[in-house]
């Protein structure tokens, strides 16, 4: 059974967490933190540090006037990684700024965050993001150790309703990210000009940069790319497909 914890995770704000062992654990924490299941959800991964100052000004714009907004009006429930960093960080504060309703879920190896009262045992350990509204703890004590759990987590969640990956910059560990999405059968949105990963797999996706390994991700037919330079209410018309009612089976 997943124990309740109350996290401090800002000033005056405690948020719901569960610690979980193992895949059998995720019901048992979905159930123990109120969250709604069989509702659409988008999975969010991506930069946790190394993203540009000047993509951060424009990702900003992105999530505070586009994706937030977007996520509200679709009533999907959002599945990051949960700490205080890059897409994360971005995430939580367009929430917070468009004063959203929608669940945000932080997934995060518990050996790679600080915890109130917790010594950490990972040197490069860092602070949940304080506008999420619930958060699973997960066995790991490096990056990446929680990318598997997210995408459990949302296919728990998600069930039969749609599910989408949103993928913006990234490192190394949003590789196996982007695998695990369309290994769970989930619709991966790549978004152009977000710089380091994101770049590179839509340049695969284009045909510039046959090179580079491609594996599942340029054979699954999950994938789709958008670009940060269009214009957002194109973008938010892809985005809006991916969540569009499945046509009646015969």
């Amino acid at each position: 059974m997943s124990k309740l914890l109350k996290l401090t995770l800002g000033p005056h704000r405690l948020v719901n967490a569960v610690q979980i062992h193992s895949a059998l654990d995720i019901l048992d924490a979905i159930a123990a933190l109120e969250l709604p299941t069989s509702r659409p959800v988008l999975v969010l991964v991506g930069g946790a540090s190394g993203i540009s100052a000047t993509t951060m000004t424009q990702l900003r714009s992105f999530f505070n006037d586009l994706l937030a907004p977007l996520v509200e009006e679709l009533g999907l429930t959002v599945i990051d990684g949960g700490t205080d960093a890059g897409v994360m960080q971005l995430m939580g504060q367009a929430r917070a700024h468009i004063q959203g309703t929608f669940p945000l879920v932080g997934v995060a190896a518990i050996g790679t965050v600080k915890l109130p009262q917790v010594q950490a045992m990972f040197a490069e350990a860092t602070a949940l993001e304080p506008n999420h509204t619930q958060v699973i703890l997960v066995p790991g004590r490096q990056w990446g150790d929680e990318s598997p759990w997210i995408s459990q987590v949302a296919s728990e969640l998600s069930q039969s309703a749609p599910s989408a990956t949103l993928l913006v910059n990234g490192g190394q560990i949003t590789w196996k990210d982007a695998t695990n999405s369309v290994l769970a059968g989930r619709s991966l949105l790549v978004l152009a000009g977000s710089g380091r990963t994101a770049d590179t797999l839509a340049a695969m996706y284009r045909g510039m940069q046959p090179n580079v390994p491609a594996g599942q991700l340029m054979t699954s037919g999950l994938m789709q790319v958008i670009d940060l330079a269009q214009p957002f209410g194109a973008i938010a018309a892809t985005l809006r497909s991916l969540y569009a009612p499945l046509p009646p089976s015969h």
